[in-house]
């Protein structure tokens, strides 16, 4: 009796283990949706008045969280009753990492002008037009996340499609969990940046304080942290895109051996190829939709 009981504990301890260095594979894959999630949330989650930031932030966490509710149940049916659906979502999900990342590296080398709204800024809201407006903006924030939590749970599953359900649930749910604390934690922390900062340099007595030096590299920090993560987040997309697109298409997986380069710089290469290709096609959409509504 007490021999079997120290079985069942070997073996539970054994299925941990194995959770455990899944968990650690699944969060290197989803490493770069993570960094551009990140890079996206903080500045969503930026921009508004100081009190706000934080119950703004805790609005769109909760939405997030309600997301992946949604879509963790919805990736686990597939995988047990539809599995090659999986790996169907996680090459579209891919061509989707792969064109978003092409369009920010065509969007920095050819830049456009964005429609702005006129007057926004001179005009005086009351208090209830800027909770309308806060509302707007954490619904588009949240709609964001669906997306990056779509892609971020089917990627995380993809790294276990062939261990048993029970594996999957719990690697897959360990994910979705760590990108919703882990994300909005740091976005938390990134976003109160500069209100840290200010009050540093209220502290300080004088110009040449360490506080009022540290307040003023936070202050600055803040606009420098949210590029240089769009910059990471935008190079991490494209490498993702070009694993899923080297270990889940035939042609590609056959083709990457014969290459003599490191294995990193080939998965970049086939995602900035595929996305470049994918944002022609689109652009080229975008033009005849344009035409067709002029005629």
């Amino acid at each position: 009796m007490a021999s079997g009981f120290f079985v069942l504990l070997d073996d539970i301890a054994a299925i941990m283990d194995d959770v455990a260095v899944m968990s650690k594979i699944a969060a290197k894959k989803t490493a770069g949706i993570l960094g551009d999630d990140l890079a996206v949330n903080a500045e969503k989650a930026s921009g508004f008045a100081s009190s706000r930031e934080l119950p703004v932030l805790w609005a769109i966490s909760k939405g997030s969280l309600l997301n992946k509710i949604i879509i963790l149940p919805i990736a686990f049916l597939l995988s047990a009753f539809l599995p090659v659906a999986i790996i169907v979502i996680l090459v579209l999900g891919g061509l989707f990492l792969a064109y978003e990342g092409a369009e920010k590296i065509y969007e920095f080398i050819f830049p456009h002008s964005h429609e702005e709204s006129a007057g926004i800024t001179e005009e005086t809201l009351t208090e209830e037009q800027i909770l309308e407006a806060e509302k707007g903006k954490v619904k588009s924030a949240i709609i964001t996340d669906f997306i990056l939590s779509v892609e971020i749970v089917i990627i995380a599953l993809g790294t276990v499609i062939d261990e048993p359900l029970a594996q999957q649930i719990i690697v897959t749910s360990i994910i979705a969990l760590v990108a919703t604390v882990g994300v909005y934690g740091i976005v938390a922390l990134i976003v109160r940046m500069d209100e840290a900062g200010y009050k540093l340099i209220k502290l300080s007595k004088n110009e040449k304080s360490i506080s009022n030096f540290i307040g003023n590299a936070l202050v600055k920090a803040l606009p420098l942290v949210i590029k240089g993560l769009t910059v990471i987040g935008t190079i991490a997309l494209i490498l993702v895109a070009g694993g899923i697109f080297v270990h889940y298409i035939p042609f590609f997986h056959h083709l990457v051996p014969q290459i003599k380069l490191p294995s990193i710089i080939k998965e970049f290469v086939i995602g900035l190829v595929l996305g470049f290709v994918v944002l022609g096609f689109v652009n080229l959409f975008k033009k005849l939709f344009k035409k067709k509504e002029i005629a």
